[in-house]
């Protein structure tokens, strides 16, 4: 069996697997699966380490940035787009489909932001909502965005964090009005659900803005009556939700702290790893390295590497994405793969690929 490398989706624990085989409840009238959603909502805001409301929409990731911008944004509003990656200059698309004003703060996709220029553009725009980036899988890049959060914060901007390869890894920011997760990264679940962290004045917003579409639309997810059947706006996507469950209790279970730690010490041994044979991580600065996933570059052509990874020891890695697509070899160390057998024997087929 191919043992899967890719920074999401991530190999599933037998458990899970197991856990989405179970008879499906009916979403609509069965008040059991309403317990069972207040119990995985309780349990990620657990993970996210907020007090604010926890939604799981029926979707893959992407949803929760098309859903929070169509949610977020009427048409005319400026929006600043914190850009360092191809994750962070997609919002922008996505404020140009529903008629919002992208403001583009193009950073280098090696280097973090400069909260100084985040005020500049404050100062220059009257901007309403703010978009960035946690961790941008295709770099393996971990931005440090407290500090801006706070400047948007106090400047009254509503902010959007896309953590979707970063949350039940390591820490995410927990001052941003919305936060974005999936269930296929560290969770370790199959693709199908994303979640979502909402403050009251990202709510306040949301009920405020006129959304022109319906499965993208945050609102109607706002406090459901879960005593009531057909709680949610559509039905749920019930087997995905047991293996979330499982997926939630084996990380609740290990503890965040030593999940946490584990990311990190299985992330730094893989670039110790990759130093061995000469590969170094694509970011420009060792505070910028991600515990989740690590991008090396890469001098030969990345495609034909993992082609052959694959073909000789039956690893699945990934290459870089757009403009870097074949400068870069990405080692996915998250949940079920954030294990330091697995990511030593993925290292070793790389250094026999790449001294053939």
């Amino acid at each position: 069996m191919t043992t899967l490398m890719t920074p999401g989706p991530t190999e599933v624990p037998p458990d899970v697997r197991e856990a989405m085989g179970r008879q499906i409840q009916n979403p609509d009238v069965d008040p059991e699966f309403n317990v069972l959603y207040d119990e995985l909502t309780g349990e990620l805001a657990r993970v996210y380490d907020t007090d604010d409301e926890v939604v799981v929409l029926g979707g893959e990731g992407m949803l929760g940035l098309e859903a929070s911008v169509a949610s977020l944004v009427d048409p005319g509003d400026e929006v600043l787009c914190l850009a360092n990656g191809p994750f962070g200059e997609g919002f922008a698309d996505f404020v140009e489909l529903y008629d919002g004003e992208p403001i583009v703060y193009e950073a280098s996709w090696r280097a973090g932001f400069d909260v100084d220029v985040v005020k500049d553009y404050l100062e220059a725009n009257d901007i309403d909502v703010a978009t960035m980036v946690h961790c941008e899988t295709p770099t393996g890049l971990l931005n440090d965005l407290d500090e801006i959060l706070d400047v948007l914060s106090d400047a009254g901007v509503i902010t959007v964090v896309d953590a979707v390869s970063s949350l039940g890894g390591t820490p995410v920011p927990t001052t941003a009005d919305v936060v974005i997760g999936a269930s296929q990264k560290c969770f370790s679940a199959p693709p199908g659900l994303t979640t979502l962290s909402i403050s009251d004045e990202a709510w306040a917003k949301i009920e405020a803005t006129g959304t022109r579409s319906f499965y993208a639309d945050l609102e109607l997810w706002h406090d459901p009556d879960l005593d009531e059947p057909q709680a949610f706006p559509y039905t749920h996507l019930v087997s995905n939700c047991y293996g979330l469950e499982v997926a939630l209790e084996r990380l609740l279970e290990e503890g965040l702290a030593s999940v946490y730690h584990r990311h990190e010490t299985v992330a730094e041994e893989c670039r110790e790893m990759g130093a061995e044979i000469g590969l170094d991580p694509y970011p420009a600065e060792e505070s910028l390295y991600s515990p989740t996933v690590t991008a090396f570059e890469i001098d030969s052509n990345a495609s034909q590497v993992v082609e052959e990874v694959l073909t000789e020891h039956d690893i699945r890695l990934a290459t870089g994405l757009g403009e870097i697509a074949d400068d870069v070899i990405r080692v996915g160390h998250m949940g079920y793969a954030a294990d330091g057998e697995r990511v030593a024997e993925t290292m070793d087929a790389l250094a026999d690929v790449l001294g053939d």
